[in-house]
């Protein structure tokens, strides 16, 4: 297996051999993506758009659907994406942003896409080059996205699921907080892998061993049935992530909490 990770070191050996993906964006306070990519970016970087190229509108899939498949290979094109090239992904946001960006491209069949564990904070702080200013629209991709490449639950499968894993905070997943959806809980049945305890004090990724014990300690284990969800579909990208890592192949409910309570027949569990 091929990790989905790619260190600051090995990228610096590798600049000019891959196309690098700059998906910066936080929830909250914060500067947004263009700004802080203008600031200083990783040399060659593209910047993409969580809300615009990485989702579709929010709506009854939730706060943040898949994109239509041909807007999001649109989009890779525009970045220089090309199927032949290896893509290299990075964020400020604890590999949040950059895990969606990772699993989309690997869904739409894209067979070389590494996360840049931890992130830019980990590039500047390795004394990686630093580029600022805006960047010339690099020569366009061929890549050709085709759904499928990684597995998918929808939510009439999703009570089915063997081991269902909440991604959120554990206020969240207790419902005895919740600062985005109308509705606070969590599905029935579902277990909290929050995305923090998959990284280490310095927002890497924690070693192989660590994460398979992790998973292990809720079933999610090589060969068994799993699933990830979170809010919206973003940051459960992470336990994914960390689970490929770990050798466990897991599914991703899109819609996650904020699509599961668009529908108000569908229960909803807390404590």
């Amino acid at each position: 297996m091929t990790s989905p990770l790619i260190s600051p070191t090995e990228l610096r050996d590798r600049l000019g051999e891959v196309t690098l993906l700059d998906v910066r964006y936080r929830m909250g306070p914060g500067p947004a993506g263009p700004e802080a990519f203008a600031a200083g970016h990783v040399p060659g970087a593209v910047y993409v758009d969580m809300d615009t190229e990485l989702a579709s509108a929010p709506g009854v899939g939730g706060r943040h659907p898949l994109p239509p498949t041909e807007v999001f290979e649109a989009a890779m094109r525009a970045a220089g994406v090309r199927g032949d090239t290896p893509v290299v992904v990075y964020d400020d946001w604890q590999a949040q942003a950059a895990s969606r960006c990772w699993w989309l491209l690997r869904y739409h069949g894209h067979p070389d896409v590494r996360v840049l564990d931890g992130g830019w904070s980990a590039w500047v702080d390795a004394g990686g080059p630093v580029e600022e200013g805006p960047v010339a629209a690099p020569a366009p991709g061929d890549f050709t996205a085709v759904p499928g490449g990684m597995p998918v639950v929808e939510a009439d499968r999703v009570p089915e699921v063997a081991v269902l894993v909440d991604a959120r905070a554990p206020e969240r997943y207790r419902g005895e907080t919740e600062p985005v959806d109308p509705v606070a809980g969590r599905i029935p049945g579902a277990v909290n892998v929050p995305t923090a305890s998959n990284l280490d004090e310095s927002g890497r990724f924690r070693p192989a061993d660590e994460l398979r014990a992790l998973y292990a300690q809720v079933g999610a284990v090589p060969g068994a049935d799993v699933a990830a969800y979170c809010g919206s579909g973003v940051t459960a990208t992470l336990d994914i992530v960390a689970m490929e890592v770990a050798g466990v192949t897991a599914a991703l409910y899109p819609g996650s909490f904020s699509g599961w309570i668009a529908d108000p027949s569908r229960p909803v569990e807390t404590g």
